[in-house]
């Protein structure tokens, strides 16, 4: 295993987690946004305002997107070990 081939599955391995990380990710940031934004509207500075709407958003984003994240990861992780002959 050379050191290209070792930085091509690393970047790849980096890639996919991006890709499935960055909608839930988004979400909580956008859900966090407007929240501080409504705080900032009505001086309402309540630590579970923030929170729980955030939890909520982390959770129906894995129910929705949950299949599809499990098949990016199985996707990765079938071409990964399909190709170990390749390796050496």
């Amino acid at each position: 295993m050379t050191n290209d081939l070792a930085m091509v599955i690393s970047s790849e391995m980096m890639w996919t987690a991006i890709k499935v990380c960055a909608p839930i990710l988004g979400f909580t940031m956008l859900v966090g946004l407007m929240i501080s934004i409504f705080q900032v509207i009505t001086q309402i500075q309540e630590m579970s305002l923030a929170f729980i709407p955030k939890l909520f958003t982390v959770a129906i984003s894995l129910i929705v997107l949950g299949p599809w994240m499990l098949s990016m990861v199985v996707d990765f992780s079938r071409n990964l070990i399909a190709n170990i002959p390749n390796f050496f």
